[in-house]
């Protein structure tokens, strides 16, 4: 028996038959390209929104890391009293000299009623640190008057759900009905600022913002809930915090990322994922139905080469391979070309920008863009391959079965 065709071979007569039919050729390889090219673009478009979301929670609420006593991520929300932290310069400032830390600042959180002298409404609190959370907050958008500064000393900035809730506007003197630490009531009046929004409505109908030391006023403490800590890149997160647990441990703090902080988040991924996963297999799918009418037309065409092949005394297994490996070359060229397309729509896109309607839960327009990766490109690319080579099988397995005296029937 004659020994298998060698692959150099096997690829000579795969590049042949491409080019035998240059118009089937060409219809199949732009139904890959363009297969590939949605799915750069398509995955290109969920990576940039899954990106911007992260960093518009990260520069809106949570900052990348946050430090807190041990406990008050589960429970210090509802008594925030109870897990104070001191305000330790040294420590802040050690923390301040790691690698990729821009900024540290401290929070204290609490509960209150605003009245405005008519009615009253619940709001959570937050006591900042002005300046250094003007560097972190580059996602917050001022609605009206402006940001806080460290001379408000009785300022507030309230969320766009809040002052429309209680209709305040900048100038707008409110009160503040807390619980200080030791549970006993306080008031104090203050002015407001400015009004803002961030991603989520939800944060903006229930969040005002004082300076860390009104806020500290009105609880009756010098301490603060959490350390924020602001890096210089999101991707050195991970990172960051495992040198920061480190360096805290023993000292009864914990250490939580803001994905961590914001489930919402993850979920969201989820989402997107499962989506994207779908839209794979539809192109996936697409291509597969495209490709295989054209493959197959092109192999009931040439069963009588296929026939003579066998009659010389190649098997049936150096026919299959023939068909596999010109679904191969084909697949690879269209992908590739695909890749081309996808990578320069994504660029063209990505400098003019698609401008986007307020996503769920939130009151912001924005533009997206075309955020490209190598698991988007390279994952584009395997699924024009693979389905072009799935699409080859069937044709490959069925005239490797046919007769040869059949097959050399149909020698035109």
């Amino acid at each position: 028996m004659r020994a298998s065709l060698p692959f150099r071979v096997l690829l000579g007569l795969a590049a042949r038959n491409v080019g035998r039919n240059k118009a089937r050729s060409a219809l199949s390889l732009a139904a890959i390209a363009c297969g590939v090219a949605g799915l750069i673009l398509s995955g290109g478009f969920v990576n940039d929104l899954i990106f911007q979301l992260g960093e518009a929670l990260i520069h809106s609420q949570s900052g990348h890391l946050q430090i807190a006593r041990s406990g008050y991520f589960e429970a210090g929300t509802r008594s925030p009293g109870k897990y104070l932290l001191s305000a330790d310069a040294a420590e802040r400032s050690q923390i301040g000299r790691l690698p990729h830390v821009r900024e540290i600042m401290r929070r204290v959180s609490f509960s209150a009623l605003l009245n405005n002298g008519r009615s009253s409404y619940p709001v959570v609190g937050e006591g900042i640190e002005a300046e250094k959370e003007a560097k972190l907050g580059t996602y917050l958008v001022l609605v009206e008057g402006r940001a806080l500064a460290s001379r408000d000393r009785y300022g507030a900035l309230v969320g766009a759900g809040v002052a429309r809730a209680m209709n305040l506007k900048p100038g707008s003197v409110v009160s503040l009905v807390a619980p200080t630490v030791d549970e006993a009531m306080n008031t104090l009046d203050v002015e407001v600022v400015g009004t803002f929004q961030s991603f989520s409505k939800d944060y903006d109908d229930r969040v005002i913002k004082l300076p860390l030391g009104t806020a500290q006023e009105l609880l009756d403490t010098k301490g603060a809930n959490v350390l924020v800590v602001l890096l210089d890149q999101t991707r050195n997160t991970a990172s960051v915090a495992k040198t920061l647990s480190d360096h805290l441990q023993g000292l009864d703090l914990e250490v939580k990322t803001w994905d961590w902080l914001n489930d919402f988040y993850w979920k969201t991924v989820a989402l997107y994922d499962r989506q994207f996963g779908v839209l794979r297999l539809i192109v996936l799918l697409m291509v597969m139905l495209a490709v295989v009418g054209a493959i197959n037309v092109g192999v009931l065409e040439r069963a009588g080469e296929f026939g003579t092949m066998r009659a010389l005394g190649n098997t049936s297994w150096d026919v299959m391979r023939v068909v596999i490996v010109e679904g191969t070359l084909l697949g690879m060229i269209g992908a590739l070309l695909g890749v081309a397309l996808g990578i320069a729509l994504a660029l063209l896109i990505s400098k003019i920008g698609i401008p986007m309607p307020p996503p769920p839960n939130s009151n912001l327009e924005f533009t997206a863009f075309i955020r490209l990766g190598p698991s988007v490109v390279v994952g584009a690319f395997l699924v024009g391959l693979f389905a072009t080579v799935f699409a080859s099988v069937a044709p490959a397995i069925r005239v490797s079965r046919l007769a040869i005296v059949e097959a050399l029937r149909r020698i035109a």
